[in-house]
């Protein structure tokens, strides 16, 4: 996607003369033009004509600094980690362009946001797939995998117009032996109404359920929800108490008890053992992540695994681990069932309950259970996206980066079971980015009933449709399905010393500070180079084979006639994933011209992903990318799309030449 510049309703706004700093070096800085598009602020540098395209709804600061000889310096720093340091000659450019970013970046209603609008490229895109959240996730599906309903658990539908809990969904999973009184009071004394339910049952028996906290005040108690606990553990046989776990540092919860909230009263609930935690709030989370980011931004080497330590991320990120495995222990080793909560079951709990999962079960390790369990666990369950991540302008006390949390977990889970997730890095990357950019609807809104209301299934596109369309570029090659490694329960390693820092999300767009290719990079275009010179040693063979034959069949022709036969037909094979063997396919009528095309239709000559792209653009830890099969040419992802997907005699499967390709061999 390049932008047109003779596209007048495309462009809002246009500065010149602008410069924008390089990142490493402040002395370094580039000319260009800056661009105001009705969804991105776009950077085209004068030189090279690269551009940088950043979504409104990412942009998270617009700093002005003080005036410096060259002009008024801006600092943009976005939700996925980019800082861009522009320097507009003009003092009245700089005004101008703080408040149309400022207006852009601050919508006030869910209809302003990019995915409602009118999206060309993503229908260019994914008309085929079209949409949404559906497609992907039923609940039902979900908990039939589990084995339910049974005769122990059931299905519900006192929620189905969302009068029990409008954050829950709209069918429930219960004991069986509870009645609809029992759910209602229960609801009744649970912080928003949100009852225990069940997230996951292991086969074992044991189960994972979650809820709020108890609206228990100093004395309060409900009985029916004290018979709701009492139903949940006589599902599980194989136990004769439960876990509550509460995630919260007691001191915040004895706080809740002056507000009227609290926790459960062991004296109260019979055959429990409480536990409680300590994952922090959701605004010492997001303090956290501001020391984090000025810590990534640090350029002395000296002070920044002080300065990290000081943030305590990795310290918050250890405790929510710690956490789940406390969950995976409880459910897998002692065959014990635990019910989650934090203060209103949206945040830590969400946190917990999907990383134990994650754990637990190897079927969301996988791309697709992957987006199963972020639609159970966040997104059906009410993890309030918007407020959390910012996408519509309220209060900024409400944002904090708990789904983000979330996604570091599962990858510092990959970097100690690197065999066991069938998805990448760049796929928890992409999704870190689309959880801000607005671009799709699927996490827009505060829980499902809002989705609901907005009509997002209907008016927006889907970001699994997406990720099924670039599905290639977040394939894990370490994956190993079906093996004893990857079917296992996850057991990581939690000490301090054992989690890292996830410098490809925070540092992602500082290429220059290590421009080595990572592994995974590398292993994944040594697959697909390997599987593509394969086909093309057999599809060789068998040419030479014809040509052979051919030969023989014609030893006692004059030479002079050998270029009639190129005319000839002779059969023209094309090699199938799913017969090797194969050697006839249709009968056609072959040249030499397209002999000699096979013979130099796929270069040997692939270029390290290192290289910039041929339109400059450098690549970012997350950058999608491919070699062109012609050239070897190493192409961005906005190249790749000008570029075209072509028929070929050495696969079955399309591949891939860039636009120049394409235009020398009039493909």
């Amino acid at each position: 996607m390049k932008l047109d510049l003779e596209e007048s309703n495309t462009i809002t706004k246009q500065i010149e003369n602008v410069q924008l700093e390089d990142r490493s070096n402040s002395k370094i800085k580039t000319s260009g033009s800056l661009y105001l598009t009705i969804s991105h602020l776009v950077f085209i540098e004068t030189s090279s004509k690269r551009e940088i395209w950043i979504y409104y709804s990412l942009i998270n600061s617009i700093e002005k600094l003080p005036l410096g000889i060259n002009g008024s310096p801006i600092l943009i720093r976005t939700k996925h980690f980019l800082n861009c340091l522009f320097i507009i000659s003009k003092e009245r450019d700089c005004q101008t362009l703080i408040q149309a970013l400022t207006h852009y970046s601050r919508p006030t209603k869910y209809h302003e946001l990019l995915c409602f609008r009118d999206n060309n490229h993503l229908r260019k895109l994914l008309d085929s797939t079209h949409k949404n959240n559906e497609q992907i996730y039923h609940l039902e599906s979900e908990y039939a995998r589990m084995g339910l309903p049974s005769n122990k658990w059931t299905m519900t539908n006192i929620n189905l117009d969302y009068q029990i809990c409008d954050t829950y969904p709209n069918i429930l999973f219960v004991p069986t032996s509870v009645n609809d009184n029992i759910i209602q009071l229960s609801a009744n004394f649970r912080s928003r109404g949100r009852l225990p339910v069940l997230s996951y049952l292991h086969p074992n028996g044991a189960s994972l359920t979650r809820c709020s906290q108890p609206l228990s005040g100093f004395n309060g108690r409900c009985v029916e929800d004290e018979q709701l606990l009492q139903h949940i553990l006589m599902t599980n046989e194989n136990s004769k108490f439960m876990y509550v776990v509460d995630t919260r540092p007691k001191i915040n919860a004895m706080a809740n008890k002056a507000q009227g909230k609290g926790y459960e009263n062991e004296a109260n609930y019979k055959n429990i053992q409480f536990h409680f935690i300590g994952i922090e709030n959701i605004h010492v989370m997001r303090n956290s992540l501001e020391k984090l980011v000025k810590c990534a931004d640090s350029s002395s080497t000296s002070s920044f695994f002080s300065e990290l330590e000081k943030t305590e991320w990795l310290k918050h990120i250890k405790a929510i681990i710690d956490t789940s495995v406390f969950l995976v222990e409880a459910i897998n080793d002692q065959n014990v069932s635990v019910l989650v909560h934090c203060s209103d079951g949206w945040d830590r709990t969400a946190q917990t309950c999907a990383l134990a999962s994650l754990l637990l079960d190897p079927y969301y390790r996988s791309i697709h259970g992957f987006q199963v369990l972020i639609e159970k666990e966040w997104l059906m369950f009410g993890h309030k996206f918007s407020h959390r991540c910012g996408h519509i302008y309220e209060n900024d006390k409400e944002i904090s980066p708990v789904f983000s949390q979330f996604l570091e977990c599962a990858w510092q889970l990959q970097q100690q079971f690197p065999c066991a997730f069938e998805f990448n890095e760049t796929y928890l990357i992409k999704l870190q980015e689309h959880v801000y950019s607005c671009q799709f609807g699927t996490f827009i809104g505060n829980c499902q009933k809002e989705r609901v209301d907005l009509k997002i299934n209907e008016l927006t596109y889907s970001l699994w449709d997406y990720i099924q369309y670039k599905i290639n570029d977040f394939i894990n090659p370490l994956y190993i399905p079906n093996s004893l490694y990857s079917n296992s329960v996850l057991r990581p390693d939690t000490r301090i010393f054992s989690l890292k820092f996830w410098r490809s999300l925070y540092n992602r767009f500082d290429s220059n500070i290590n421009p080595s290719e990572k592994l995974i990079d590398s292993l994944s275009m040594l697959s697909y180079n390997t599987s593509s010179l394969q086909k093309y040693s057999k599809l060789l063979e068998k040419r030479c084979t014809q040509l052979r034959n051919l030969l023989e069949s014609v030893k006692n022709t004059d030479a002079n006639n050998l270029v009639d036969l190129g005319e000839s037909e002779i059969e023209k094979t094309k090699i199938t994933d799913n017969d090797e063997n194969r050697t006839k396919t249709d009968i056609k009528k072959l040249t030499l011209d397209e002999i000699s095309t096979d013979f130099n239709s796929i270069d040997l000559n692939w270029k390290s992903t290192r290289k910039n792209c041929v339109c400059f653009e450098p690549f970012d830890f997350a950058s999608s990318k491919l070699n062109c099969s012609r050239c070897g040419d190493i192409l961005c992802e906005r190249c790749v799309e000008n570029g075209k997907f072509v028929s070929s005699t050495v696969s079955t499967k399309l591949i891939f030449v860039c636009k120049s390709c394409a235009d020398q061999f009039r493909l």
